[in-house]
């Protein structure tokens, strides 16, 4: 009977940890500065997604693609944004997103991650002017 309940205890065990699992390798990674340019010498693609105001009025991270997500008023098109994201990375594919602090790549990665199934979705933590407050470079827009 002790063993019948400890194997049972075990598989229990088993199933949890492997569905924790999966839940945690699906989640949306946030990067550091230095995780960024690690990946970035991985030629991982950095996707900045703000509007051409803000990459002129602070640069970019050189080598990044200009894909604006949301404009102005925070309206989106969601079905070009994806056909050009697709360009740049496919959907099992590696790819980070930058913008201002953080906060609208987390919001567009969580969706991609959540509810479209990209797996390997990151994003910078604190954004661009994170990279520029610890001294990182950046160029101008083009």
């Amino acid at each position: 009977m002790y063993h019948l309940i400890k194997s049972r205890l075990v598989f229990l065990l088993f199933v949890f940890l492997v569905s924790f699992m999966s839940t945690v390798s699906a989640e949306v990674g946030q990067l550091s500065n230095a995780q960024l340019k690690k990946l970035m010498d991985e030629n991982v693609p950095l996707i900045d997604i703000r509007r051409a105001d803000e990459w002129q009025s602070t640069g970019v991270i050189k080598g990044s693609h200009l894909l604006t997500f949301f404009d102005a008023r925070g309206n989106y098109d969601m079905e070009k944004w994806l056909a050009d994201l697709d360009k740049i990375a496919k959907k099992n594919q590696k790819f980070i997103l930058i913008c201002r602090s953080g906060n609208r790549t987390g919001q567009v990665s969580n969706f991609l991650n959540k509810k479209l199934g990209y797996q390997q979705v990151y994003h910078l933590q604190r954004g661009i002017k994170n990279w520029i407050k610890a001294g990182d470079k950046v160029v101008s827009a083009k």
